[in-house]
């Protein structure tokens, strides 16, 4: 059979106490999901776009081939520095884009902010 809580100023303490390490437990908790989520992100976007990477270099690297091969051999240097400022005009494109995505996403760990910031509203006292 447990003891008996403590009354009075003690109790009282004692369940501040107990509810302040309930709330630190659970807003660790919550970073720690938020983590795995950040993490499982992270690594499922880099396999992406290495996958991308890899399978569009290919693709370029040899449609260029199999284009400046087919050209006559008078339009061949006028056919790389084509490719060459079309390559150079994507690269440019797609950084202007991945940026944009960038600035889309959530910030890494909003909810335990939002959660932590709710919670020293209630610590403050009331006017």
């Amino acid at each position: 059979m447990p003891a008996p809580a403590p009354t009075g100023f003690l109790g009282s303490l004692q369940q501040l106490g107990e509810g302040l390490l309930a709330a630190v437990q659970s807003r660790v908790e919550l970073f720690s999901a938020e983590l795995q989520e950040e993490k499982f992100r992270l690594i499922q976007s880099f396999i992406w776009i290495s996958a991308a990477i890899f399978v569009g270099a290919m693709a370029l690297a040899f449609a260029s081939l199999t284009l400046v091969y087919a050209l006559h051999e008078s339009a061949r240097l006028a056919a790389l520095a084509g490719l060459a400022l079309f390559y150079a005009g994507a690269f440019l494109a797609i950084l202007f884009l991945f940026r944009r995505h960038l600035a889309r996403q959530p910030r890494p760990f909003d909810d335990t902010r939002c959660e932590l910031a709710a919670d020293r509203t209630c610590f403050r006292p009331k006017h």
